[in-house]
């Protein structure tokens, strides 16, 4: 990075120059040694998920599933009421797929 030798803010490049925003002073750069900008990034392949039932992200827990009796079921937690009360817990049983909630 190049600072101006007045007040010490960085220069900006135009044209080939070294221009102070703060008080004008330019810097000149010796011919062929103009600041070029320079594009390295990369396209990165993007893979899209067509079936989202399948893929399972959410974390695991040993509950009884009122349902069918299963004892392993998906959770997450919801803030449904007022910020200075306690979120509500979602279970949804792995083997049929009913959910229910707890309150604290």
């Amino acid at each position: 990075m190049m600072f101006c030798l007045k007040c010490g803010r960085m220069l900006k490049n135009q044209g080939g120059s070294f221009v102070c925003p703060g008080c004008g002073w330019t810097k000149e750069d010796a011919p062929g040694n103009l600041m070029t900008k320079v594009d390295k990034r990369k396209e990165k392949e993007i893979v899209i998920v067509d079936d989202t039932e399948k893929i399972h992200t959410l974390p695991t827990i040993a509950i009884r599933c009122p349902e069918c009796g299963n004892n392993e079921a998906e959770w997450w937690l919801r803030q449904l009421r007022s910020a200075d009360e306690s979120e509500v817990r979602f279970f949804r049983c792995t083997k049929c797929s009913k959910t229910w909630r707890e309150y604290d």
